[in-house]
Formats: structure tokens, C-alpha cells, sequence
């Protein structure tokens, strides 16, 4: 199953290359994807939201947390209950810019769906290495994800999900390589979308070489999508 996700994972990154990170193109692409993978397993009880599931006319739906209600990326039924939530994050560029924010809205929208006894999931993809803008849209650095930016879903793995409810019932880091070499001369947004749009090139899992807990599953979609299915029908 990895394989069919990088290939969604390519076709999203390209749906974004081409419309621009506002739109919303890429996550019509991607998380029908992953929400239609869940609900085959599941099987016919369950139905799911999402943007793309059922088309241009489909979208999110609104999770009722403890607090307050949170419009999820995925929310999978049974009948007329929500059973289960899923956020997903695919980075694509300045992460180090963003880093912070994404962990920590991951933590409290977990906590806020958690305590009311919904399971929450998330999936954060990212690139190995990534261009990093500025303002003007040209690219002053390349990134390259290193364990240091991964120390805190290190120390997330560990954590005992029925202590901490800031910690997702399961979590999937994939991190993805593409293969290609971007020439010296590419110095802007516009120049590395129009290269990587004209020129083939492929993506594959990246290594990870550190030790992650159970609570983090690593470069293993259909695991994940595995152990998201026997949470959801335990509740």
C-alpha cells in the first residue's frame, strides 16, 4: 500500500505545484485517498467526510470536541455517530518557519476531540529535503530534515495514550525523497514549479534512522491505516 500512497503523494504535490499553496486542489487529491482506503477496511457500516470524497460538491464536516467543535480533515461515521477523526499535514516548504505552530495545533485539536471520547489520528508527511522561501518567493536555503526536527515526534512515540490525550491514537510520519536534481540556476517558486512540472521525476520512502515508540508509526501506511481501523471498531 506505500507505493499507491506515494503515488498520491506525487500526484497532490503536483496538483499544489500547479495551483499554488492556497488552494485547496492538493487535499481533494489526497485525502479521498486515504479516507476511501479506511472505509474499505471498515467496511459498509461506516461512511466518511471529506473535501473530494464525492466529488467538487463534497467537504469536511465539523467534529463536536469538548470544548469546542473543530472541522476535521477526515471524519469517519457509524451511522449518525462520529467514531473517529484525522488530520492530515503534508509539508512541502519552510518548515522550519512553521515547525512549532504544526506541533502544537496538532497537540491541542487532539485534546480538544480526545476528551470527547472521539479517536483522533494524524497523518504529517514531508519531504526529506524542501525549498525554503522568503517573502518574494525566492528560495534562500534548502532544508533538509534532520533528527533534530524530529526529536519531539520521537519523544510524542513514547508517550501513554490513555494518560496524555494531547497525543493522537495514532500518528504517521512518512517521509518522503524525490528523486530529481534541481539545477543550480532554479532560485524561485515559479522556476521550481515550472522545472519539477516539465521534468519527470519520482518519489520513495526516506530512510529514518532513529528509534520511534508504538504510539508513531514511520514510513508504514497501510499499518497505519491497520491500526486506525481496529481503534475505530474497539470503540
Amino acid at each position: 500500500m506505500n507505493q499507491e500512497f506515494i503515488e498520491i503523494l506525487k500526484k497532490s504535490f503536483k496538483t499544489y505545484l500547479t495551483f499554488g499553496a492556497r488552494s485547496n486542489e492538493k487535499l481533494k487529491v489526497l485525502h479521498p485517498f486515504i479516507a476511501e482506503k479506511i472505509l474499505n477496511r471498515l467496511g459498509n457500516d461506516y461512511s466518511a467526510n471529506s473535501l473530494g470524497l464525492l466529488g467538487d460538491h463534497s467537504k469536511e464536516s465539523c467534529v463536536k470536541g469538548r470544548y469546542l467543535d473543530k472541522k476535521v480533515d477526515i471524519t469517519i461515521h457509524k451511522q449518525d455517530d462520529d467514531v473517529a477523526g484525522l488530520a492530515v499535514k503534508f509539508v512541502m516548504s519552510n518548515y522550519s518557519q512553521n515547525s512549532n505552530n504544526y506541533f502544537e495545533n496538532m497537540l491541542g485539536e487532539t485534546a480538544n476531540i480526545r476528551t470527547a471520547r472521539i479517536p483522533y489520528f494524524q497523518i504529517f508527511c514531508i519531504f526529506d529535503k524542501l525549498p525554503y522561501y522568503d517573502n518574494s518567493g525566492n528560495i534562500t536555503k534548502w532544508e533538509t530534515i534532520s533528527k533534530h526536527n524530529l526529536d519531539k515526534y520521537i519523544k510524542l512515540s513514547d508517550d501513554n495514550i490513555d494518560m496524555f490525550f494531547h497525543t493522537p491514537n495514532k500518528t504517521l510520519l512518512f517521509l518522503i525523497h524525490m528523486d530529481i536534481d534541481i539545477p543550480e540556476n532554479i532560485n524561485t517558486k515559479k522556476q521550481f514549479s515550472e522545472y519539477l512540472l516539465s521534468n519527470d521525476f519520482e518519489l520513495s520512502v526516506a530512510d529514518v534512522d532513529y528509534e520511534f515508540g508504538r504510539a508513531v508509526i514511520v514510513n508504514d501506511f497501510g499499518q497505519f491505516v491497520d491500526k486506525v481501523c481496529h481503534i475505530i471498531q474497539g470503540v
